[in-house]
């Protein structure tokens, strides 16, 4: 599932190139035409991510609400620029876990979208590359490929959504009854209050802090890379109960997921460690496999021990972690250095 510097990625690039533009917006797929149909021909003045959720506002006091879920992502064409906070010109932003196209590749293209292969046949597939990369000849606007729940479209841009698992059309009162729900996110409420609510909503939870992290009406934007990172970082037993965990450290790992959180917004990857020489630290931009501590890595050495990275199911997700460099006893300071990397 995307995290939330794709999330904030994704509004970055809506805020570039269509704030302020009045959109053409349709249903390609036929599943979202009456949520279409209301926004359609109006300009959209705001765009913004809260977590994993992105809210586009229009100009007639309607929003669009878009979840990304397991499988969404958006697919951009047409006038697409780049710069130091968005995509690469053009590409799928979206889901993050990536089969067969190499990381470097991503960076090039802007492609971080869902694994292609669980959303698009195998002629689509092709269509599409051929689509993002201006191969197939076409004039602007391309057609649709696959199945599209929401084409939004400018007389210069267009942005393709498919397999979300929320797409709305909601009232500000709406919109404001879903954020409230939802934790803080360091990029949202930046301030020493959030920082606060999220101590004081740990401190009063006797989950253990492994599922609070991924728990979005606790804090918002972590999901399963970040957490597990997130965990070692701070070297804390992801079983310990929020309620035991000391409030310095609960305070570090706010302070650490706000760092990490504004580090993928701007690499457009979950980097994850520290300390790497330069050599490294291109190898790890380029490679998944070499930019995490613990992450996908189970029964490989750990980076700092050399203990075998456990992994357990914790609520349906896999959970990385190192029974060493975690146990209960002791806790060296988040943001630990390559020492073995």
């Amino acid at each position: 599932m995307p995290e939330g510097h794709s999330v904030h990625r994704i509004a970055r690039q809506f805020g570039l190139h269509f704030v302020g533009r009045t959109v053409a917006a349709s249903s390609p797929q036929g599943r979202f035409a009456a949520g279409a149909t209301e926004i359609d021909g109006h300009r959209i003045i705001d765009a913004r991510a809260v977590g994993k959720q992105m809210f586009l506002e229009f100009d007639h006091g309607r929003w669009l609400r878009v979840h990304l879920g397991m499988y969404g992502a958006w697919d951009f064409a047409g006038d697409v620029t780049a710069d130091a906070t968005t995509e690469a010109s053009g590409g799928r932003m979206g889901q993050t876990g990536q089969r067969g196209i190499p990381a470097t590749e991503a960076l090039e293209t802007g492609s971080i979208g869902a694994p292609r292969g669980t959303r698009l046949r195998m002629a689509e597939q092709e269509a599409l590359m051929n689509l993002l990369d201006g191969q197939d000849g076409r004039t602007f606007p391309p057609e649709p490929v696959g199945a599209v729940r929401v084409r939004l479209l400018t007389d210069i841009t267009v942005a393709d959504l498919r397999g979300p698992t929320a797409c709305e059309v909601l009232s500000p009162e709406e919109v404001q009854a879903v954020i409230a729900k939802l934790g803080p996110d360091p990029l949202v409420d930046p301030g020493k209050k959030s920082e606060n609510r999220f101590v004081a909503t740990v401190a009063k939870k006797p989950t253990p802090i492994g599922l609070l992290l991924m728990d979005q009406t606790v804090i918002s934007g972590i999901g399963n890379v970040y957490r597990a990172e997130l965990l070692f970082r701070a070297r804390l037993d992801p079983h310990t109960p929020g309620r035991d965990v000391p409030e310095e450290t609960v305070r570090a790992l706010w302070k650490d997921w706000t760092k990490l959180l504004k580090l993928g917004v701007k690499l457009g990857q979950m980097m994850t460690m520290d300390g790497l020489s330069k050599k490294k630290y291109t190898e790890a931009l380029a490679h998944r496999d070499s930019r995490h501590w613990v992450y996908h890595r189970e029964g490989k050495p750990c980076r700092v021990c050399g203990t075998p990275i456990a992994m357990e199911m914790a609520a349906g997700r896999k959970l990385y972690w190192c029974p060493v460099d975690q146990a209960p006893a002791g806790s060296p300071p988040v943001g630990a250095r390559a020492d073995r990397a």
